[in-house]
């Protein structure tokens, strides 16, 4: 498994960010939790979950990509599994923003909450597919969808926060 020696401290770096940020995201949505206003149940599932649910796949990667594996059949397996998860995932956040009542998304969020989390599981399965023969192009696409993952997710865990502290607090 000397190929995924180079990338164990990428790894571990990534899997500790999400996880920390996966902590950090549950603290700052129940410290805003009383500021909300419930006009539409539907919010949560397609803002607040998947961001969640984003920054777990990465740290599943980390975990996936971490572990002592005696080859790359079953890894590679395991990361695109990963990939078309995400990639159903994706449909389903889709369906629940086109569902919302309250809040018309725009373009920001269709892109942060749906085009490029998609993008990164779709990479995650086709890097999966071409571990097979270009092993070394495919682990930097599955290292390129973590961290697309992970920045979307930030971007996603602030544009929350802000949101509320800033567009909230105007409303009082």
């Amino acid at each position: 498994m000397t190929a995924l020696a180079g990338w164990q401290n990428f790894y571990v770096i990534v899997g500790s960010s999400a996880g920390a940020l996966i902590g950090l995201q549950f603290v700052v949505l129940s410290l805003i939790a009383s500021r909300a206003v419930r006009t539409d149940p539907q919010g949560g599932s397609a803002f607040a979950t998947p961001t969640i649910v984003h920054f777990v796949a990465v740290l599943a990667l980390s975990g996936i990509l971490s572990a002592p594996w005696d080859g790359m059949g079953a890894t590679a397996i395991s990361w695109g599994l990963l990939g078309l998860a995400g990639v159903v995932y994706g449909v389903l956040v889709t369906r629940r923003l086109r569902r919302l009542t309250a809040y018309r998304p725009e373009f920001e969020d269709w892109l942060f909450h749906v085009l490029l989390p998609v993008a990164a599981y779709v990479t995650l399965a086709v890097s999966a597919v071409a571990a097979l023969s270009h092993l070394r192009e495919a682990l930097f696409g599955v290292g390129a969808a973590a961290m697309l993952l992970l920045f979307s997710g930030i971007h996603n865990a602030w544009d929350a926060v802000t949101y509320h502290v800033f567009v909230k607090t105007g409303d009082k």
